[in-house]
């Protein structure tokens, strides 16, 4: 796919996606979301590739929100086809490698929602989240109302929902909606670190620490217990397991095959 709305880079073993429409506070249109996915696709496919990042171009926005002009005149079944498996959502939350959102502006609507499915939220000190869809008489539709509580309580959930308001940085950050702040000048520069530690980990146990954590929202303690005690059987069973130990007992860094 020749990429219209996004631009791809690779920085060592982290790929990094920019959606490319500044002059729209890069707004997610359909096409926005297609490269996206798509772009995720041949991130999955590429074993160098081992952490995703999405970001916006420019200073003032992450993602602002849905292009509302798709908005007028669509019908509900058009909007319910545009759901399933395949929606941008979905995908980014059930991708096998970690996802760092970085927010470098507005955060609103849709582009709040594209962050919370993913795995990790850095903000810039100047960006503001917010779930403004009641302005315009509507609801979120990308996952807002049920991963918003499930990270920030339901209370404070209602509160954004309900009023529409934006908050900072540094209130998401506090009330747990954003993992981490930086200043602007270093946020990008602060965001690789992250994304770059976590590629030099074993890419299989990454992959299954993920898979854990991420089985926790969907399950009760007792079978969550039981699912981490499968994973961490099945660990065993890799050879980056081996290297590992091997490494930690010779004192020497770990050189991982991913298998």
């Amino acid at each position: 796919m020749a990429y219209e709305t996004i631009l791809l880079e690779r920085k060592g073993a982290v790929a990094v996606i920019r959606v490319n429409r500044p002059d729209k506070l890069n707004a997610m249109n359909t096409r926005v979301k297609e490269e996206i996915t798509h772009a995720l696709g041949e991130i999955e496919r590429d074993d160098a590739a081992r952490v995703a990042v999405i970001t916006g171009v420019g200073e003032k926005a992450f993602i602002a929100g849905a292009d509302i002009n798709e908005f007028a005149g669509r019908k509900p079944i058009d909007q319910w086809q545009s759901y399933g498996h395949t929606s941008l959502y979905n995908v980014v939350d059930r991708f096998p490698k970690p996802v760092i959102a970085m927010m470098n502006g507005y955060a609103l609507g849709g582009g709040c929602e594209l962050a919370m499915a993913c795995d990790i939220r850095v903000a810039s000190a100047k960006a503001q989240l917010g779930q403004p869809e009641i302005n315009i008489g509507i609801i979120p539709g990308g996952g807002g109302s049920q991963r918003l509580p499930r990270l920030v309580g339901l209370g404070k959930a209602l509160e954004m929902i309900l009023t529409g308001d934006r908050i900072s940085a540094q209130e998401a950050h506090r009330i747990g909606l954003v993992d981490e702040v930086f200043p602007p000048e270093e946020l990008e520069a602060r965001t690789m670190e992250i994304a770059e530690k976590i590629a030099s980990k074993s890419p299989v146990a990454v992959r299954i620490a993920k898979a854990a954590v991420k089985a926790s929202a969907n399950m009760p303690l007792d079978q969550g217990l039981r699912h981490e005690q499968s994973l961490f059987s099945v660990v065993f069973s890799t050879e980056d397991k081996e290297e590992g130990v091997k490494a930690f007992l010779e004192k020497r860094p770990a050189q991982w095959k991913g298998r």
